[in-house]
């Protein structure tokens, strides 16, 4: 029952990457966590290896669609791929065990970074759902600032370190508001991202704990297939949808999490 689980998850967060471009590390680290019973910190490096593979594959397969802006997808990794390889070299597995205590309240460290997890999928989701205002295209491009969209890129990459997601909830938000890409162009660059982001930073985490390598180029496998599949699906979806989509099921893991880490 566990591997038929397992084969349908990585079959699920395949389709989820491929369809949307994110959501996948979005389902791997709960699916790691709450199913097969995964510590989270072990969890979050394994999501990294997963997504990054399978967001490989995906991003080969835009490419040939022409859905892959490399200039724009240059700009976002570099930056982002720094902060991330050193969260997950140095920052994550310096956090104390017990984050937080007082006499009647403890947080531990597997609770705080499922709960930021959350935190920030939540915001994410509420940045997709929320209705665009109609904004001057020539006001736009004054207003955008090459240097604040680098610093706000690297602290995206801390987050995506700290919560070993691909980021793809982050990025898409990201490309749509500050890049200005159509959905789909944005979801294709999202994956070259995540594939950067989160093969640097499984790189980050290699040394620091014991890898399961059968277990993890098995369960990529599938995810990879799900992907191809995935893609093919996404062509049947207005782009409305599909950031409706993206940011309903964003919302939907954020407050599963929340409640089963805060109050069962």
């Amino acid at each position: 029952m566990i591997e038929f689980i397992e084969y349908f998850s990585a079959l699920l967060i395949g389709l989820l990457l491929g369809l949307t471009g994110g959501g996948g590390s979005i389902l791997t680290v709960p699916v790691l966590v709450y199913i097969l019973n995964f510590n989270p910190i072990i969890a979050s490096a394994y999501s990294l290896f997963i997504v990054g593979m399978t967001s490989s594959f995906g991003t080969l397969i835009n490419l040939k669609k022409g859905n892959v802006v490399l200039k724009t997808g240059l700009l976002f990794a570099l930056p982002s791929l720094i902060s991330v390889y050193i969260t997950r070299k140095y920052i994550v597995h310096s956090i104390p065990e017990v984050f937080f205590e007082n006499s009647t309240f403890i947080i531990t460290k597997n609770v705080f970074l499922m709960v930021l997890f959350a935190v920030v999928m939540f915001f994410a989701a509420l940045s997709m759902l929320k209705t665009p205002k109609t904004i001057d295209k020539v006001a736009i491009e004054k207003e955008q600032n090459l240097f604040l969209i680098i610093v706000q890129i690297f602290c995206v990459g801390i987050l995506i370190g700290l919560i070993g997601a691909g980021g793809g909830f982050l990025i898409i938000p990201a490309l749509f508001h500050f890049a200005k890409l159509p959905i789909k162009k944005a979801i294709g660059t999202s994956l070259f991202i995540i594939a950067t982001n989160s093969l640097i930073g499984f790189s980050g985490d290699v040394q620091n704990i014991n890898v399961d390598w059968n277990f993890l180029f098995r369960f990529a496998a599938v995810a990879m297939f799900g992907i191809f599949v995935g893609i093919y699906l996404g062509k049947y979806f207005n782009e409305k949808s599909l950031k409706k989509i993206f940011g309903w099921f964003v919302l939907i893991m954020a407050v599963f999490i929340l409640t089963k880490e805060l109050i069962f």
